[in-house]
């Protein structure tokens, strides 16, 4: 299901985005093939005028559309689509309260991009919210390379890589989302063309903040394709269940993880600010439908909810 968050215009606060259950075209994400509805996918790079976005309706009521979806005929012509260049820009004065909470989690919004870097699983989103507010109150607009991440500054920008093709696209990231629990960034439509992620639906991603007041060339350099050999897999999921100091406790929690026979328990040896821990994980796993299964089976256990890495 997609979650937004509806405020009112007058309170400097979220305006959250889609929640990562996004249009998904193929029954090997999601269980089915989507309605399809809304624009016309020519690309036009306009959002769809005279929207009157009531953001202080309910989410039953403030969307033309029930569901998410993506445009009928081919995808656009992405390729003649010019990335975004980033710059310095004041932040937004929506989108940005510090923290926030949304379905019982809380988040913190980073003080700067610099220095993020991080792999985790990508969606995207469409014609549902296609025209309406962003997080920023500005129009989502998905045939523009824009992106919805949880805790990094609005705007700011990115370049979103693809590990399992090593495409990539530079984003202007806007709006708040996924809150799916496994998602890392909700990718526009456009962008998740231009790099793969549709008509998949998700893709395993490396996400890397990008410095405005810097160059370009060595901070947006994508990671190296991956090698070209037919046997040599690809980017793996794990999911990380916990980091411990004590090696009882990870043993413990590594021992119920075997027992449920989920997948492959590791415990990893790791540093952080100078203290040995221990950290416990599952994978990898073959899809991300099995990384979400897992999961909920792991928190129906008790445990930690996991955290997703990609490697």
């Amino acid at each position: 299901m997609t979650w937004r968050l509806a405020l009112p215009l007058l309170l400097i606060a979220l305006l959250s985005a889609c929640s990562g259950s996004k249009p998904r075209p193929s029954a090997s994400h999601g269980g089915g093939t989507v309605t399809r509805s809304g624009s016309s996918g020519t690309g036009s790079g306009s959002a769809r005028g005279g929207i009157n976005d009531d953001t202080s309706r309910p989410q039953s009521s403030r969307y033309r559309d029930n569901a998410d979806s993506v445009p009928d005929g081919p995808p656009p012509d992405v390729s003649k689509l010019p990335e975004p260049v980033p710059k310095v820009e004041p932040r937004a004065l929506y989108g940005n309260k510090s923290p926030y909470s949304v379905l019982g989690q809380s988040y913190t919004v980073l003080s700067s991009p610099a220095g993020y870097v991080e792999r985790g699983i990508a969606s995207f989103y469409g014609n549902k919210f296609h025209g309406y507010k962003t997080s920023s109150l500005e129009d989502y607009d998905m045939y523009q390379f824009t992106a919805a991440h949880k805790t990094l500054p609005l705007p700011s920008y990115a370049r979103v890589t693809n590990l399992e093709n090593g495409k990539s696209v530079i984003v202007r990231i806007n709006d708040r989302g996924p809150f799916h629990e496994n998602r890392l960034i909700d990718l526009s439509f456009a962008a998740a063309v231009k790099i793969g992620v549709w008509p998949k639906g998700t893709g395993l991603v490396e996400v890397r903040a990008i410095d405005p007041s810097q160059p370009l060339t060595a901070q947006t350099l994508p990671p190296p394709p991956p090698a070209p050999k037919p046997a040599s897999p690809g980017p793996g999921i794990f999911l990380q269940v916990g980091a411990f100091s004590d090696v009882g406790n990870a043993e413990r929690v590594a021992q119920q993880l075997r027992a449920a026979n989920f997948a492959p328990v590791q415990v990893v040896d790791a540093q952080i600010n100078g203290r040995n821990i221990r950290r416990v994980r599952v994978g990898p796993l073959a899809s991300v439908d099995q990384a979400d299964d897992v999961t909920s089976r792991i928190e129906g256990m008790g445990l930690p909810r996991p955290q997703v890495a990609v490697d």
